[in-house]
């Protein structure tokens, strides 16, 4: 499984891209057909607080899981829209079985 991180109008740090690599790590858990995993981060420009924007795309046989969150921190976007994802792959899963 292969993790992209883009990050649109900031440069990020090197401290964010490996907690990303590690949440997503946790995400192969719950889907072990997980082909690849696009992590998009930006800043919006509002004058509100929780501008902060993480999209996961999971790539799976089939189809793509598609997860957007909005938060005050990147990790806590990051960390609610893997969580989301989670839980949206569990119920894959489950279908999937006879």
């Amino acid at each position: 499984m292969q993790v992209n991180f883009q990050s649109v109008n900031y440069t990020s740090d090197i401290k964010l891209v490996e907690f990303t690599q590690k949440r997503m790590d946790k995400i192969t858990h719950f889907y072990n057909q997980i082909v690849d995993i696009y992590v998009y981060t930006k800043v919006e420009n509002t004058a509100d607080r929780i501008n902060k924007f993480a999209e996961l795309k999971i790539g799976i046989p089939g189809d793509d899981v598609v997860v957007k969150k909005t938060a005050k921190s990147f990790e806590e976007a990051i960390n609610t829209a893997a969580d989301a994802a989670e839980r949206i792959l569990k119920k894959r899963k489950e279908k999937q079985r006879p």
